[in-house]
């Protein structure tokens, strides 16, 4: 996926470059930019002294020597004095001119620290909104693997009042899941419930009409013509069923694209899925692609609730209330909620493959 949110130790990842959070002087320091020094070894060093002074907001980059990475990208991030000394778009610029060194040195994937966050004091929660910010533009024109690692407590990830708003849903319908497995267990053998006039009832109770019933007797005494019209008005399209019978998944999205006249560039970046996998799925016409990545593409089309059930089905799949994830991302899509990092982000929150990810559940 273009961009993830993980947690681990920044030396270890393989990333074709990795990005410090230095001071002025790149002779290394604490935190972050320590534990790179340490893991590079002292040939970081050597060469980060002929590489003089670096201002605030610029970036430099430098070999990884004993790291996975091939490269390092030392980046100054400002220190929080409030928000009224220029922090935001001195912050914002440091993602940026890494990204551009990444680009310019042919690197695949990157992977940052959220900047400025440790001893410089930049609020995390803010400072992870400038990151998605400046990785999310980047991203928009160009193809990269880009990761933004954390450490230590990340409850600052995700809105606090819509984490709740999604856990109270999610607690919601598996209650009412719940109850009604209970009601399925409680009848007898064979009989289940059904629908009638928007409540459930007993196969033996007798439905009484209601305003959502609408009622046309055709006994010889109703008129002939009204119930006709309602009998042609009910009837399914044909030419739109058999239009779609065949469609695979990858026929689906297509015409959705088409449909939200939007370019398939626009729909694989919006669904943080990489090029590669977009490209299997258009040249396949049977590909079928994992769980997520089908709830990926629903976000990025800002599809309806029934639209997101359509389309999963075209990849051999439902939307269950058995699953948290599933009630996760049916909150996000019913109440009409398509950014994918913050959806992502509450997704971290609760340890949740995140949008993108391609993996199948």
């Amino acid at each position: 996926m273009p961009f993830q949110i993980v947690c681990g130790d920044i030396t270890r990842m393989k990333a074709d470059a990795i990005v410090n959070a230095a001071n002025n002087t790149l002779l290394g320091g604490g935190g972050v930019d320590g534990a790179i020094h340490r893991a590079a070894g002292p040939e970081l060093l050597r060469e980060c002294r002929t590489l003089g002074w670096c201002d605030t907001g610029d970036a430099k980059i430098t070999g990884g020597y004993r790291l996975p990475a091939r490269y390092v990208i030392h980046t100054v991030g400002p220190v929080w004095k409030g928000g009224g000394y220029g922090e935001r778009g001195l912050l914002y610029s440091c993602y940026r001119k890494s990204l551009a060194l990444a680009l310019e040195r042919g690197c695949a994937s990157v992977a940052f620290p959220l900047i400025s966050s440790g001893v410089y004091g930049y609020p995390k929660a803010q400072a992870l909104r400038i990151a998605e910010e400046a990785i999310g533009a980047f991203l928009e024109k160009h193809d990269m693997d880009v990761y933004l690692t954390l450490v230590g407590d990340t409850s600052f990830v995700g809105d606090d009042a819509l984490a709740v708003d999604v856990m109270g849903y999610v607690g919601k319908v598996l209650e009412h899941a719940s109850l009604m497995h209970g009601n399925m267990k409680a009848m007898p053998s064979g009989q289940s419930p059904r629908r009638l006039g928007g409540r459930v009832s007993h196969p033996h109770e007798a439905a009484e009409p209601t305003e959502e019933d609408e009622v046309f007797p055709y006994d010889g005494s109703a008129d002939a013509a009204r119930c006709e019209a309602h009998r042609l008005q009910s009837m399914p399209d044909w030419d739109d069923i058999l239009r779609n019978t065949d469609e695979g998944f990858s026929q689906a999205l297509l015409r959705l694209i088409d449909e939200r006249g939007m370019t398939d560039v626009q729909c694989y970046k919006r669904a943080n899925v990489d090029r590669k996998l977009f490209h299997k799925i258009r040249s396949n016409p049977d590909y079928r692609p994992g769980k997520i990545t089908v709830f990926a593409f629903a976000v990025a089309l800002e599809l309806s609730l029934e639209e997101t059930r359509g389309l999963l089905d075209k990849a051999g799949f439902s939307l269950s209330h058995s699953s948290r994830f599933d009630i996760i991302l049916e909150y996000f899509i019913s109440h009409g909620i398509y950014d994918i990092f913050r959806i992502n982000e509450v997704l971290f929150r609760f340890d949740m493959p995140l949008l993108g990810s391609g993996m199948n559940i």
